[in-house]
């Protein structure tokens, strides 16, 4: 499972001209799920994006969490995360299926919600324009693999 995570002063997702989804202060997380990843790594990718201390501290320095920041979430599905640019097209194998895909993303939404943050969403599967206004910038690439086999 991967995550790129910016910090940012906003983000919004709008849907056929209609804005659905609005944050103010915290991170827009662009959400990948690969074959092979399972409820483990939508768990530890939850806790990955919920623990991450990228807001400044008074001396200036990244160590705070989104929670003592007061951070909302905004994540959003994005498959071509696990494109394959060996080529001049991309391929997108690597990407689960959305039969699969889809309720691992539903599972790092709630998880991240339990965990008491506010958690907005883009549409699954959907043709969303994605704005940002990133935060200085920060933008951390997260990755939990799944498992050897």
């Amino acid at each position: 499972m991967r995550a790129v995570v910016t910090r940012v002063l906003s983000a919004s997702v709008t849907i056929d001209g209609k804005r659905t989804a609005e944050i103010k202060n915290g991170f827009l997380v662009l959400l990948g799920v690969k074959c092979g990843d399972t409820k483990t790594q939508a768990v530890k990718m939850a806790d990955k994006i919920c623990g991450l201390r990228i807001f400044e501290d008074k001396n200036g320095k990244m160590n705070i969490n989104p929670k003592d920041a007061g951070a909302q979430l905004l994540i959003v599905s994005q498959f071509t995360l696990y494109a394959d640019c060996s080529s001049r097209r991309p391929g997108f194998t690597d990407a689960a299926r959305p039969e699969v895909s889809e309720p691992l993303y539903e599972l790092v939404v709630s998880e991240c919600r339990s965990r008491g943050f506010e958690v907005q969403t883009g549409s699954f599967g959907a043709d969303m324009k994605v704005e940002s206004v990133n935060d200085g910038p920060v933008t951390i690439l997260l990755d939990v693999d799944a498992p050897e086999k």
